[in-house]
């Protein structure tokens, strides 16, 4: 049983995936395990259309349990390593829509495992940043995701120098998607994630292979949607009616 991590229902079709380790959210191995269970068995879950990953009130996370990673080994850490890694990256693995709802902090460890969602959302106050190099080493997970999001140079100066970015300049980066007020930021990713809720979820997920994967996948993803309920629907609704009449099942 989970130590750190919930999930929950905020309402009908909304799973809410929450990792509490107080007081700073301090990713360990066990909380990076625990968060990729957690991932896992959302994403087998028919009934989660949209996902909001959520810490606290107060930070997502404070990045790295540094008094773990002082203790470890060469050989522990090259034996800990791959599973770490996909850990920190279980986000991008979860076939529905995704929003990682950012308060407070989320640096190091906790960037990386934001960046696997599919939208950041923060409050006007949040800072950001990978500051392992200022510990001598370097995030395990988020630096390819890192520099497709934001580009090589934005990426090499947050990595090469570890320095924090605020929300206006987070935005500007394209490291995050949405700057709200601090109060609003759980809110205001449960309102991203309910236009999601009576979606096609089979294309949603199909796409979204296609954004993880490369667009090698794209000809398969497209072609098994017309095994599918919802691509019956949805074109036929759409050559009756127009784009915005099909009322989708999720099959």
């Amino acid at each position: 049983m989970a130590e750190f991590v919930t999930v929950d229902r905020v309402e009908a079709g909304i799973a809410v995936l929450r990792f509490a380790r107080p007081p700073l959210n301090l990713i360990d191995l066990q909380l990076a395990l625990e968060l990729s269970e957690a991932a896992a068995s959302v994403a087998g879950d028919d009934r989660a259309r949209a996902v909001v990953v959520y810490g606290d009130e107060r930070i997502f996370s404070a990045g790295d349990e540094l008094t773990e990673l002082a203790r470890w080994t060469p050989e522990q850490a090259r034996r800990i390593a791959p599973d770490l890694r996909s850990a920190l990256g279980c986000l991008s693995r979860i076939p529905q829509p995704t929003v990682a709802a950012i308060t407070g902090y989320a640096v190091g460890a906790g960037l990386e495992l934001a960046l696997g969602a599919d939208h950041r959302l923060i409050g006007d106050n949040v800072k950001l940043g990978f500051p392992q190099i200022r510990a001598g080493l370097i995030p395990l997970a988020g630096i390819d995701r890192l520099n497709r999001l934001v580009g090589a140079g934005a990426a090499k100066d947050l990595v090469y120098t570890g320095r924090f970015v605020a929300a206006e300049e987070a935005a500007r980066l394209g490291l995050v998607d949405e700057v709200v007020a601090p109060d609003d930021v759980f809110a205001a990713a449960v309102r991203w994630a309910r236009r999601f809720t009576n979606g096609p979820s089979r294309a949603l997920a199909a796409a979204k292979s296609i954004f993880e994967q490369g667009p090698d996948r794209a000809e398969s993803a497209w072609a098994e949607l017309f095994a599918t309920e919802d691509r019956g629907i949805g074109t036929r609704a759409c050559a009756d009616a127009g784009p915005a009449a099909a009322e989708f099942v999720g099959r």
